[in-house]
């Protein structure tokens, strides 16, 4: 066999075990027409995601990332999952996996099929006030940004990694941002933006997923960020056998057991329908 079929039939026999834990990232949505932050190569992509202190501080920055957001949320929304999704859904209904962690903000794996699903970083169909902690549907926040910008129109490029789009200043300048209902606060979705930190509960549930976990399967992620890579840290001091699966190098791959270089569709839905 080339070196692609014996990592699947070794990804094969580490999640027939069962008790594997998903780590996914931003790669298992790109077949999904989600872009990712670094392609194939590992070179960082040109998009500047917006960061938690510019957002909060920066009115107009607030007001372009809105107007970035509102036409971006058409991609996210309208988005289905893929084969990598319904191949982990899959995998969690035969029973082999402990659970599923999350770095992506799409809610795509729940589309999948999957449960119990940790979205580490937030997801972006919720809402949250900074103001009074208020959550609310993001289709309710759309609905009253179209009222409020009904004869708003701008030409918008590909969507994002963060689920916005490229706009000028010019075409956001424009743009009507509503508050929250309750308070009047500030808007946010329910992410974890840049310069923000993940929840402590949140960590350390993701934490006792690893303890209770007999292996960690990392799909589509670059490992770049300490956020999602901490859990592949963890993993290797308990000596566990971790699977990176990705599409280019990662920085975990001197920590991982098994490496699979392949798209990640057509990898886990064979993997995951020749189990059991």
């Amino acid at each position: 066999m080339g070196g692609v079929e014996q990592g699947m039939a070794a990804l094969s026999a580490l999640l027939g075990k069962g008790g594997a834990l998903i780590l996914s990232g931003a790669g298992i949505s790109t077949e999904s027409g989600i872009p990712d932050y670094r392609g194939p190569s590992g070179t960082q992509r040109n998009a500047q995601p917006m960061t938690f202190q510019t957002f909060t501080r920066d009115p107009i920055a607030r007001r372009r990332y809105w107007a970035r957001s509102y036409l971006g949320w058409r991609t996210i929304a309208k988005a289905a999952p893929n084969a990598g999704h319904h191949a982990v859904g899959r995998l969690q209904r035969l029973g082999l996996l402990t659970g599923v962690i999350t770095q992506n903000v799409d809610g795509l794996h729940q589309a999948g099929g999957a449960d119990g699903v940790v979205e580490l970083h937030g997801a972006l169909d919720r809402v949250i006030c900074l103001d009074c902690g208020a959550l609310s549907p993001r289709a309710e926040l759309d609905d009253r940004l179209a009222t409020a910008n009904a004869g708003y129109a701008a030409e918008a490029g590909g969507v994002n990694p963060d689920g916005d789009v490229d706009l000028t200043d010019e075409q956001a300048a424009g743009f009507v941002v509503v508050d929250c209902t309750a308070c009047g606060g500030l808007l946010k979705p329910d992410v974890v933006f840049f310069g923000e930190s993940v929840p402590a509960p949140r960590v350390q549930q993701c934490f006792d997923l690893v303890e209770r976990s007999a292996a960690l399967v990392v799909l589509g992620s670059s490992l770049t960020v300490m956020s999602g890579r901490r859990f592949v840290v963890r993993a290797a001091k308990l000596g566990m056998p971790i699977a990176i699966v990705n599409q280019g190098p990662t920085r975990g791959d001197a920590l991982a057991t098994l490496l699979l270089d392949a798209p990640l569709g057509a990898a886990l839905s064979a993997v995951a329908w020749a189990l059991r």
